[in-house]
């Protein structure tokens, strides 16, 4: 027995290694001795842990796109599983969830395990969507525990960097964790020290008073010099998961990187009615409203439960890259892909080797879904026209479901249809 365990140990640490070395392949573009080398591989540890405890795409949008149908088959990166699941809840389809972080694939299977093993809705809406009670983690050990496998369950067993243990997140609200909850901290913290307080604009009863809360609470910061200064480090950003290779994306042709943030936070506190985006309130308040007040992601609406539970079977969580998993699936055979902003961080191999895989994979008619930071796609001079030219791209259409994303950080939305 000790010999097996000893052989399983070595097999996951070879497996991480691998996994590693793919994040350091999709993020170094330069030598270690360079300012961006340095600045890669500072990213590259960072993004090693829990990133995304809550996914910042906005389902609803993808599932306009996506028109997904019954008994189809979608591949897509997991992140943190929101929308991974809010898709399943839309339609009886076949999802395969497929991260290279090993944080986001041991939080896909626990929340799957919850659907599957937690006692009723609202065990599993205070497990995720209060996410800081005692009673999650009695929950964890009397429901969930005994079914996760040996990776996931050694996951949130084990203690992180701070010595904290991994699941006791769900006591003290896990969206305060994670580099994202890191972030979205510093960011209140940093308005608290110059007297201003991003929670006051939940209290906003319209949109009007929305507006004017945010240009009394949080504008001016990003006027300030030192605010300005700090945002211009590529480093500011890698609590938003933007790796130095986005940073010059997404900050275009603006001035200061701080104008870039105004005008996209600006968008996700005023363009939406609070009572309807839930972005905003993790962004604002760093939680969903409590007791079922707000907001919440499709997956944990209370309507969405049953059916999500049915079909919990029906996604697979893989540990690889997407191109990795896509060599290994048959010819057209696939409907749907969801790539979120991954391409962003890709080189021009990256990307073809990619298209390659989905262009082979793809069934006719197969919708292709993915986010940038700038506003614009970034396939065309970059992925041969001998594979464009086989999809559908509507500008148009994409820059209509580019204004309705809630989470507000992406400057375009972008899909391309495999034609028939």
């Amino acid at each position: 027995m000790a010999a097996t365990q000893h052989a399983v140990a070595g097999d996951e640490t070879s497996l991480r290694r691998a996994r590693n070395l793919r994040l350091r392949q999709a993020v170094h573009r330069h030598k270690p001795v360079t300012r961006q080398g340095i600045q890669e591989r500072l990213f590259t540890l960072a993004f090693s842990g829990l990133v995304y405890p809550q996914i910042w795409e906005d389902p609803v949008v993808d599932l306009e796109a996506l028109g997904l149908k019954a008994g189809e088959r979608l591949i897509a990166i997991a992140s943190g599983g929101c929308n991974v699941l809010s898709y399943l809840a839309s339609a009886p389809v076949t999802i395969t969830a497929v991260d290279l972080n090993p944080a986001h694939v041991a939080l896909n299977k626990l929340k799957l395990a919850a659907l599957l093993h937690l006692p009723d809705y609202a065990a599993f809406c205070r497990f995720f969507a209060e996410a800081d009670a005692q009673q999650n983690i009695d929950a964890y050990y009397a429901y969930l525990h005994p079914h996760l496998d040996a990776a996931t369950r050694t996951y949130w067993d084990s203690r992180d960097r701070l010595g904290r243990r991994r699941i006791g997140y769900f006591r003290s609200n896990v969206y305060r964790h994670g580099l994202l909850g890191g972030f979205i901290g510093a960011g209140h913290l940093l308005a608290r020290l110059h007297g201003a307080n991003p929670r006051r604009l939940l209290a906003a009863k319209n949109r009007a008073e929305q507006l004017r809360i945010f240009e009394r609470e949080l504008a001016p910061l990003f006027k300030k010099r030192h605010i300005r200064w700090l945002l211009d480090r590529p480093s500011a950003l890698f609590g938003l998961g933007i790796p130095p290779s986005q940073f010059a994306a997404l900050k275009g042709a603006e001035a200061s990187m701080a104008d870039v943030l105004e005008a996209r936070l600006k968008r996700l506190a005023c363009d939406f009615d609070l009572a309807d985006n839930y972005f905003a309130w993790q962004a604002f308040g760093r939680r969903y409203a409590s007791g079922g007040s707000g907001p919440l992601p499709p997956y944990l609406q209370r309507g969405r439960f049953e059916a999500l539970r049915l079909r919990a079977g029906d996604v697979a969580v893989v540990h690889a890259s997407l191109t990795e998993h896509l060599s290994r699936q048959p010819a057209a055979s696939l409907d749907a892909y969801v790539l979120l902003d991954a391409q962003d961080w890709m080189t021009d191999a990256q990307l073809n080797a990619l298209w390659a895989e989905i262009v082979r994979t793809a069934k006719p008619g197969a919708r292709v879904i993915f986010r940038t930071a700038g506003e614009e796609t970034i396939l065309p001079g970059r992925v041969p026209d001998a594979i464009l030219s086989r999809f559908d791209y509507d500008r148009d259409a994409c820059r209509e479901w580019t204004a309705k994303d809630r989470s507000s950080i992406y400057g375009g939305f972008h899909r391309y249809v495999l034609r028939g």
